[in-house]
């Protein structure tokens, strides 16, 4: 092992773009050994760490009767540079556990003179949803100075340099957060290019958002919002998207939505030949579960780096099996489309949630999407 990777092998979990940050988070730990430099770094500020990233929360903002923005300032070694579109991790620490998930940030990249990011804070806005333990916590049981852990930003759902001149958002529900991030740079820079924007909501209260949209539809003349309220309008069909946006076709498209709405795009997009233009983000990972043969799901999960184990039934992923015994594990979108999470599966067998596929001893998994079948050892 070389010098430099034993010197940054303490922090070497920990994503950044710039491996002399975990040099020197590494030289700290080495030197502070058998304490954590964190041990001495908590006496004088919380968000000084070694071994983590860490955010605090500073604001929290109600947005409509169940979704919230919380602005976070990031602390020392976050990397704060993301193009807007992109998602953030947030751990939050529940009943003694931390529970992770990923959240579109719907804040703009602050620059400096330089084009050089600043340690502005970061914003994400969270629906409660019912199945959702972290996002109910995070809508109605934050505070702010809560001290959270972070991930660096990520993803490609993102507008692309150079601009297009003509662009299509179609949103539902929480599905307006990415964007918000995209119509926030864009009306920074004057909105400079056609913008069509559907967004659907059940009712116009649980618009997120919804002042600030309406505003920004009146400021810009290139940009034009529909609201397709469909408690009483119904569901958006590709009829009224053709009336709403006769171009659509023509349009580079960026969705976020429920996966009934995409599965719709996907439809219409394909059948007119312009499926490449379509660009989407969904939420929550389809689980499909295992296929017919593939024997009973579930097992022990042993992670050979971190030597811990954990349980995990059918519904269970690895990735979240590993965080419920506080493990902090890479990952991404967890949705399995980033590859962020990918390990090597050592020994035993695992299954692909969204279609059943089982992966052998010795193949890369994503650790977001599957589960294992029966007794398995992970490398990580």
């Amino acid at each position: 092992m070389s010098f430099k990777a034993w010197l940054e092998k303490p922090a070497q979990h920990i994503p950044t773009r710039n491996w002399g940050v975990n040099m020197v988070r590494g030289a700290a730990a080495r030197l502070s050994h058998p304490l954590l430099p964190d041990d001495y770094a908590q006496l004088f500020h919380p968000l000084w760490s070694a071994r983590e990233l860490r955010g605090q929360i500073i604001d929290v903002r109600p947005e409509t009767a169940d979704s919230t923005t919380l602005v976070i300032r990031p602390g020392w070694g976050f990397d704060p540079r993301f193009v807007p579109g992109q998602h953030v991790g947030i751990g939050v620490r529940i009943d003694g556990r931390w529970v992770w998930r990923s959240y579109s940030l719907t804040s703009v990249p602050t620059y400096s003179i330089r084009n050089r990011a600043l340690h502005a804070p970061l914003s994400v806005t969270v629906r409660a949803v019912p199945e959702g333990r972290l996002s109910t916590h995070l809508t109605s049981g934050v505070r702010p100075g809560t001290v959270v852990r972070l991930q660096a930003p990520a993803g490609d759902f993102r507008l692309p340099d150079p601009l297009p001149e003509k662009a299509l958002f179609i949103t539902a529900g929480s599905g307006i957060t990415p964007v918000m991030s995209m119509l926030r740079s864009l009306a920074r820079q004057g909105m400079p290019i056609d913008v069509a924007h559907v967004h659907s909501e059940r009712t116009e209260a649980g618009v997120i958002f919804g002042s600030e949209l309406r505003e920004l539809d009146e400021k810009f003349p290139g940009l034009r919002l529909h609201l397709q309220l469909t408690g009483t309008q119904g569901r958006l069909d590709e009829q009224r998207l053709a009336e709403l946006v006769p171009d659509w076709q023509e349009r580079r498209t960026w969705a976020c939505g429920p996966p009934e709405l995409l599965d719709s795009l996907v439809s219409w997009w394909s059948a007119a030949g312009v499926e490449d233009r379509l660009k989407m983000e969904q939420f929550a990972l389809r689980r499909k579960g295992a296929t017919e043969g593939s024997g009973g799901l579930g097992g022990v999960i042993r992670f050979a780096r971190s030597k811990k184990e954990a349980d995990a039934d059918g519904a269970t992923t690895i990735l979240e099996a590993g965080e419920g015994v506080g493990l902090v594990l890479p990952f991404g979108c967890r949705m399995g489309i980033c590859h962020t999470c990918s390990a090597q599966l050592s020994e035993g067998t695992a299954c692909d949630l969204r279609n059943g596929h089982i992966y052998e001893e010795g193949e890369r998994i994503q650790t977001c999407c599957t589960t294992p079948v029966g007794n398995c050892v992970i490398d990580l």
